[in-house]
């Protein structure tokens, strides 16, 4: 199947694939600019991007916009000229200032979800940088589009649809994710795009739609294309590279989970997430883990009543404890065989057939 690249606005991805934005540490400069070098949309998260600075457990605000800005500029440096995206999730403390460093850094793309991205428009206003808005259905695609509209006059630059299948945390209820052959999805997904194109129609604007969650190699792209999206967003595929920021020993666990070790958390954010089970996990069902500092991550995080620090956790696992930490990840991360380069993985996903 022919692969067109993926256009948003001035900005042209040879090969039609966005890297998922994956928190705390596991895609930052390296990743990115990897894959933003080989022709697809590398993306930072955002999420706790400073965990590494010296005075991130005191000021952890400070730590982060500062390391927004030096990982954006690390990845522009290995990007050969490609695209550099940043993830921020709506629900992050201090949202709009975190969307403002990374505007400031001069980022090409905001991708944003967790939440709805409400003031998005507002915070990029009179910059080049693109936006784009993660939505799971008609109805909140509808919401961002005609709210975009009346409060900014203004429409998305591109539009990610992440369904159940996605890693970390998930825009589903926990019983909607227990039968996700229910929810019938590849029609919802026509369905968005239905709705994104009409309404880009309106504006004589043609916007592009990608499609994330469950995409692992060139067959599910061919399959999300077929269904009239114009790209991919991959995630899980990119944790098992030689690039990715992550530590070897958490790529490992991807390589040796087998599908039943991956099941739906409970966060204690209170959103479900997709992760794979380990001795963490079965730890936290019996006891609570002490959190020593609140690390100011989201806003549904409840301290005094969480079984434990997401963000520690996160950051155990990606620095290879990973008998301590939460190890976030998408359906197919049992799929993962072995260790490639981002090269060889955007070549699969770039060829035509």
């Amino acid at each position: 199947m022919k692969r067109t690249p993926l256009v948003i606005g001035d900005l042209v991805a040879r090969v039609p694939v966005i890297q998922g934005g994956m928190g705390v540490g596991v895609s930052l400069s390296n990743l990115a600019g990897a894959v933003a070098a080989n022709g697809g949309v590398g993306v930072i998260s955002t999420a706790q991007i400073g965990w590494r600075e010296p005075d991130f457990h005191k000021h952890p605000f400070e730590a982060n916009f500062r390391a927004i800005k030096s990982e954006i500029d690390k990845a522009r440096e290995k990007a050969k000229g490609g695209i550099i995206a940043v993830n921020i999730m709506v629900a992050t403390q201090r949202y709009e200032e975190y969307v403002t460093a990374a505007v400031k850094a001069g980022v090409d793309l905001i991708i944003s979800g967790a939440g709805l991205p409400i003031s998005l428009p507002k915070l990029v206003e009179g910059t080049k940088t693109k936006i784009a808005p993660i939505v799971s259905s008609v109805k909140s695609a509808s919401v961002i589009c005609r709210m975009w509209e009346r409060k900014f006059k203004k429409i998305p630059d591109l539009v990610v649809i992440e369904g159940p299948e996605a890693g970390g945390h998930l825009g589903f209820s926990k019983e909607e994710l227990a039968d996700i052959e229910g929810l019938h999805y590849d029609q919802v997904i026509r369905d968005i795009i239905a709705y994104v194109k009409d309404h880009g129609k309106k504006h004589d604007v043609e916007i592009p739609v990608v499609v994330a969650g469950g995409i692992y190699d060139r067959a599910d792209m061919d399959h999300a294309l077929e269904l009239g999206a114009d790209g991919v967003q991959v995630g899980t595929r990119f944790v098992t590279t030689e690039e990715c920021d992550a530590s070897m020993a958490y790529k490992q666990t991807y390589l040796d989970a087998k599908k039943e070790d991956i099941c739906i958390v409970q966060s204690p954010v209170g959103m479900p997430g997709r992760a794979i089970r380990n001795s963490f996990m079965e730890r936290v069902k019996e006891e609570r883990i002490p959190i020593t500092a609140c690390h100011r991550c989201i806003i549904t995080c409840k301290p005094a009543e969480i079984p434990y620090c997401i963000t520690d956790a996160l950051v155990h696992a990606v620095e290879g404890d990973v008998d301590n930490g939460l190890l976030f990840c998408g359906s197919n991360a049992y799929r993962a065989e072995k260790i490639e380069t981002v090269e060889e993985v955007m070549k699969e996903f770039g060829a035509d057939s």
